[in-house]
């Protein structure tokens, strides 16, 4: 599939105070695009390739955003007492975001359905990939989502359809760093995953497997409301 829109965000995780955005969409952000139109928990999407359609443009702007991230025990606060508050006018701060201009991908992805889902069970009958392959083909054409796709930023909003075999990959090769391969979750929480990405003529290949677990120091997220060190 095919997705664009005015602009993007797809912040480098080693620069959070300023935001600064990789030059094209990272493997996430296109599963939470794959996610927002069809998903179900039988099966989950293995982006495989990331095609950019249209020369990388830059965009730099100044937006009030919150300075700290807001934890768990703090919610708990919010939800058990009434007269507890947080003043988002206190914790507010202005910061600049080195954004993408005028953008467009083709996603390559591979829907990957779970043992319990193939083997079936005495309710569900056995699932397949070709029938969930079928059922999101069909939501793309139609246009049709459960929740509105964004481009790394939910103010940035895109628009998603059915892949153009004449629109040709841009002229764009680089070397990008450490990138999000992907998140795994466990009863211990969350686990990021990365791998070294690379763009040739346009094509980024994301691999199967991401780094071994440990090869990226993951940077402290900061201060989070409740005075907190994360």
């Amino acid at each position: 599939m095919e997705v664009w829109g005015d602009a993007a965000c797809f912040t480098r995780p080693e620069l959070k105070t300023e935001r600064v955005s990789y030059p094209l969409m990272t493997p996430s952000a296109a599963r939470g695009v794959l996610e927002a139109i069809f998903w179900k928990p039988q099966f989950h999407y293995v982006v495989r390739t990331i095609e950019v359609l249209r020369p990388v443009s830059w965009m730099r702007v100044r937006r009030n955003e919150v300075k700290s991230v807001i934890s768990a025990q703090e919610v708990k606060k919010l939800q058990g007492d009434r007269r507890h508050r947080y003043d988002v006018e206190a914790d507010r701060d202005q910061r600049s975001t080195l954004a993408l201009r005028d953008v467009r991908y083709r996603i390559r992805a591979q829907i990957v359905v779970s043992p319990e889902a193939l083997a079936g069970s005495a309710k569900f009958p056995p699932a397949s990939e070709e029938k969930y392959r079928e059922q999101l083909r069909r939501r793309v054409e139609r246009g049709a989502c459960f929740s509105e796709p964004f481009l790394g930023c939910r103010e940035f909003s895109a628009s998603f359809g059915k892949p153009d075999p004449g629109q040709q990959a841009v002229d764009f090769s680089d070397e990008l760093g450490v990138m999000l391969h992907s998140i795994e979750y466990g009863p211990g929480g969350e686990r990021y995953r990365w791998f070294r990405a690379s763009v040739t003529d346009g094509v980024m290949d994301v691999p199967l497997e991401p780094l071994p677990e440990g090869a990226v120091a993951i940077v402290s997220p900061g201060w989070r409301a409740d005075g907190a060190e994360g």
